[in-house]
């Protein structure tokens, strides 16, 4: 029984057995590719870390400043007199009548049909300012006024007849900031005079004292405290400003709360699933030593004692399970009993926490920004291998064709002999026996 070369020929299909040997040449590369996408998946979470861990510090720096729970209400016995706190404000009250409000100066002239003249003097603020208007038309002085740097505006007023009165106005109140026009014979009249407000402290006391401002704002008239008016007064008004204990105990727990939200997202990204068969698979950071030193760091900063005292103290302490915990009735307990204490500790506790917290997302030497790097570093390299083997892969494609297409050309050749044996064979005379 004879070999089938047409058989064999026809059953060689180069392009698929090509095809299957690069699949298995290619085995190290895709190893490659799949070690790159591992690393860049860490890289991902590790900079998702690194994000929240930048948060916690931002906060905590803001809460470890001294007036970070120096939080303040106010209340007004009138609605005229508002009160508004800020940094170094402290507790207290204090009694005020409104003797009378901020204004502007008011001043028009008689009725015009232009100005006398295309040049006058504007005195504002105690300054002269030159006026010259490119006309005496009116449009031309009230463009050369509003174009100057006194202070004042001017607008004009149609009161019939053709004729018009121009209003100028400071632009801003009290009394300092009056004005006055000089130069001109045009008739001119003060509606409204400069003014500042003022309030008096202390009314009908030998310590009476009369404060005034520019505008109807009195600013830092207690410490951290600003007064605005709205209306006079003949009845003193009390202002009473007290510590904010809700919105002290907020600002505190904001920080446990940060501190919770990094340390669930750790958590979530390090546990251990346990499948069918008791086969187990972790997250990406499961077994991560440095992971397990930021939580270890971290926790210890919030929960290490201040001053040889437990933060539990004054409302925060550590569950079972590690999170943090924030008891806001203990801690608004303990800031009403001693604010100074309280304030310094949690400072003190808020500053450990931005310590550790810069220290680890730093973008130049944080330990989590270092780990990146070093990643990205991998991935970089890893992705120059996956190049190169791409040109050998290319090369020993290459080489293959050339191999089966030489192939193909023998194939053909002992077909073809084949043929011609099978021919000269088929014209030899056939014996038969007897």
């Amino acid at each position: 029984m004879g070999i089938s070369l047409d058989g064999l020929a026809s059953g060689l299909d180069t392009a698929a057995l090509i095809k299957s040997l690069m699949q298995v040449e290619a085995i190290p590369q895709t190893m490659l590719k799949n070690r790159v996408t591992a690393t860049q998946t860490m890289v991902s979470a590790l900079q998702a870390l690194n994000t929240r861990v930048a948060d916690v510090a931002k906060l905590s720096a803001t809460l470890a400043k001294p007036e970070a729970l120096q939080k303040f209400t106010s209340v007004s016995s009138s609605n005229s007199v508002t009160v508004k706190t800020s940094d170094g404000a402290a507790a207290g009250s204090l009694e005020l009548t409104v003797g009378q409000l901020a204004q502007q100066q008011v001043t028009v002239t008689g009725p015009l049909t232009e100005w006398d003249s295309s040049s006058f003097t504007l005195t504002s603020a105690g300054k002269d300012y030159s006026i010259t208007a490119a006309s005496a038309s009116l449009d031309d002085v009230i463009t050369a006024v509003n174009a100057s740097e006194a202070g004042v505006k001017a607008v004009k007023f149609a009161v019939g007849d053709g004729t018009y009165r121009v209003q100028f106005t400071a632009d801003a109140s009290g009394a300092a900031n009056s004005f006055s026009v000089a130069g001109t014979a045009v008739p001119l009249t003060q509606i409204r005079a400069a003014q500042d407000a003022t309030v008096t402290l202390w009314a009908g006391s030998a310590a009476e004292q009369t404060v005034s401002s520019a505008s109807n704002t009195f600013a830092g008239l207690m410490p951290g405290i600003d007064v605005s008016v709205s209306k006079t007064s003949s009845e003193p008004v009390t202002l009473t400003v007290q510590r904010d204990m809700a919105a002290a105990a907020k600002e505190a727990s904001s920080l446990v709360e940060s501190l919770n939200g990094l340390l669930n997202f750790i958590s979530a990204n390090s546990s251990v699933t346990i499948g069918t068969g008791g086969a187990t698979s972790g997250m990406i950071f499961t077994g991560d030593s440095m992971v397990r030193s930021i939580t270890q760091r971290l926790t210890d900063a919030a929960i290490r004692p201040v001053d040889g005292r437990s933060p539990s103290e004054i409302g925060i302490s550590i569950t079972r399970e590690g999170k943090l915990d924030f008891d806001e009735e203990k801690f608004t307990k303990a800031l009403n009993a001693d604010p100074a204490r309280v304030q310094s500790a949690f400072a003190t506790l808020a500053k450990r926490v931005e310590t550790v917290s810069s220290e680890l997302s730093d973008k130049y030497s944080g330990d989590i920004s270092s780990r990146i790097k070093g990643q990205e570093t991998t991935i970089t390299r890893l992705n120059d291998q996956i190049l190169n083997w791409d040109r050998r892969l290319e090369s020993r494609e290459a080489s293959l064709k050339r191999i089966y297409s030489a192939l193909e050309v023998q194939l053909s050749n002992m077909n073809a002999q084949q043929s011609y044996l099978a021919s000269q064979l088929a014209s030899l005379p056939s014996t038969k026996e007897k």
